[in-house]
């Protein structure tokens, strides 16, 4: 054993995770992957296709938090020779392969975090020798025999081992692949290096068993051609496979719910919040997937929120459109106002530099995560990534007038709750005077882009759906409060017609059933219910709102 060889790491984590509450098991990947392991016959894998030996080498690009290290840690503590895992394994679903038995524990598995730097690294040399350095040690310990000097290249030792030690090879998993490549003092120079470096380790190497591999970005990115060609990539946008095993599926997060509502006394998460806050997200045969470190964090706190790990302004939003910003404008207030955008979604475009036209910078906020993508549109996927956009819309002054109504959104909702229908049209006003297109109000659907803009702030005290069953029909907008003694909102907009018209729908649909809750029981909701008309005449370009209260504080 050692630090990168047959490391204990690997396990130990593992192991904690597995035993965690609201665990969920992924380890079925094994299905597919040991078949990919060279010393796997085909008659030993009745079930598995027939493969060639190219496809040992494989690479899985996801987001942040989508288990990226928790599925690299479970690989590695199941082939691994650095301890026996079979009371971990023998009751998870990787059990079930044909060949469980015969690869549990039974390889050698060098398993490098390269996301691990050195004390007050500085340089790409660091970096690297720090990573060679290690494992050449562990090599030197574990083959004594195989003649390995200390100025011999990694590969040459690991050649070595194969001609004059034990014949043995390795497995090799790779972790945050594409790490360095976002660290201020790494150079074109010190990338091409660094991509030579894998490629001499790995590429037409008999000691390689097999390769597994996962980052953010997608190889070819930084790939030029030949160097890393071996690997088979799979991305959440561009191949379904694997793709169930990034991310919570529905059915996942419906176990995990019902083990959080057996466990906690007092629970105040609902099904319908985990999917508000964290889902949005797809494979590319249109599975959905939840954002699996913010559902588990929502559980384990029994509190819905914002889990996503801020590491720069704005949590690096606004890093990938500062070079756009203008013509980004747009695309952001409609994103924000719940309207998806077209994209030419480019993955080998996804980098953290050079980011000039709007398709890259889309790109590449699909690829971290931050927007999700169908059918050629993006849009920003759930209620924690919408509340990082708010903030930034709201901190950011070169978003212009985007900056404008985020920042108007607070005296806005004031002006709804104490009736100040002169303040709202004044909003309104200027909103419709600005430069940007989306707001000429060629329909309801527009109108209602802006009034999300608006009414921006009242994400923080509102769950807020659009086109919401209610009474007879669908309300435009239901503000439900997040404390149950604040003011109920409905809001329906009408172009071209009147407020008051808008108030009589309100009424005559019995929106308010949605606040009232059963008849005879104890309401819910005891603040006000507010009916909200705001209607827009194209003839006089004109904003006219209106506010009746439909019930009383109670």
């Amino acid at each position: 054993m050692g630090f990168y060889l047959n490391s204990k790491k690997p396990g130990l984590l593992f192991g904690e995770c597995a035993t965690a509450t609201y665990f969920v098991d992924k380890s079925a990947i094994l299905k597919d992957l040991i078949p990919l392991v060279e010393s796997v016959q085909p008659s030993e894998q009745a079930s598995a296709p027939l493969r060639g030996k190219g496809d040992k080498y494989i690479c899985i690009t996801r987001p942040r938090r989508f288990g990226k290290t928790v599925m690299a840690n479970m690989i590695s503590s199941y082939f691994g020779k650095g301890a026996d895992h079979s009371k971990l394994f023998d009751t998870l679903a990787a059990a079930s392969a044909p060949a469980y038995k015969k690869h549990l524990n039974k390889h050698n598995v060098i398993h490098i975090m390269l996301n691990e730097m050195p004390d007050e690294c500085t340089s790409y040399k660091e970096y690297i020798s720090r990573i060679k350095n290690l494992l050449m040690e562990d090599l030197t310990r574990a083959f004594p025999d195989a003649g390995i000097h200390k100025k011999d290249a990694l590969w040459d030792a690991l050649n070595k081992i194969i001609e004059f030690g034990d014949g043995e090879k390795f497995i090799f998993v790779l972790d945050e692949w594409d790490f360095i490549f976002h660290r201020s003092f790494i150079t074109k120079d010190d990338q091409a290096s660094y991509i030579g470096f894998l490629s001499s380790l790995l590429k037409d190497q008999p000691y390689v068993e097999f390769a597994y591999m996962t980052g953010i970005l997608p190889i070819a990115k930084y790939s030029s051609g030949s160097e890393l060609n071996m690997f088979f990539e799979y991305t959440m946008a561009g191949k379904e496979k694997y793709g169930s095993y990034f991310g919570f599926t529905d059915e996942e997060v419906d176990l995990l719910f019902d083990r959080y509502q057996s466990l906690e006394s007092a629970p105040r998460v609902t099904r319908k919040g985990l999917k508000l806050w964290y889902d949005g997200y797809e494979t590319l045969s249109g599975r959905r997937l939840y954002n699996p470190r913010s559902v588990t964090g929502a559980l384990n706190d029994n509190q819905l929120g914002s889990y996503w790990t801020s590491s720069g302004p704005y949590d690096e939003i606004f890093y990938y459109l500062e070079h756009n910003v203008a013509k980004m404008r747009d695309d952001i207030a409609l994103m924000v106002s719940g309207t998806p955008v077209s994209a030419n979604i480019q993955e080998y475009a996804a980098t953290s530099m050079n980011l000039t036209t709007r398709d890259e910078i889309l790109s590449a906020m699909v690829v971290f995560g931050f927007l999700s993508c169908k059918d050629g549109m993006v849009s920003i996927p759930n209620l924690e990534l919408l509340n990082r956009f708010a903030d930034m819309l709201q901190k950011e002054p070169s978003l212009g007038y985007v900056h404008q109504l985020a920042k108007a959104s607070a005296r806005m909702l004031k002006a709804t709750k104490d009736g100040d229908t002169k303040t709202m049209s004044k909003i309104l006003e200027y909103a419709h005077h600005t430069e940007s297109p989306l707001l000429c109000y060629s329909n309801e659907a527009e109108l209602a882009a802006v009034i999300r803009l608006v009414y921006l702030e009242a994400r923080n005290t509102y769950q807020i759906e659009r086109e919401a069953k209610a009474g007879t029909g669908y309300a435009d907008f239901l503000f439900y409060p997040k404390h149950t003694d604040d003011d109920c909102i409905i809001l329906e907009l009408k172009v071209n017609s009147t407020a008051k018209a808008a108030i009589q729908q309100i009424k005559k649909q019995n929106y308010a059933l949605k606040f009232l809750g059963e008849l005879g029981a104890q309401p819910v909701y005891t603040g006000r219910i507010l009916a909200v008309g705001i209607a827009y005449q194209k003839k006089d370009n004109k904003h006219r709102c209106l506010i009746e209260v439909l019930r009383e504080r109670i």
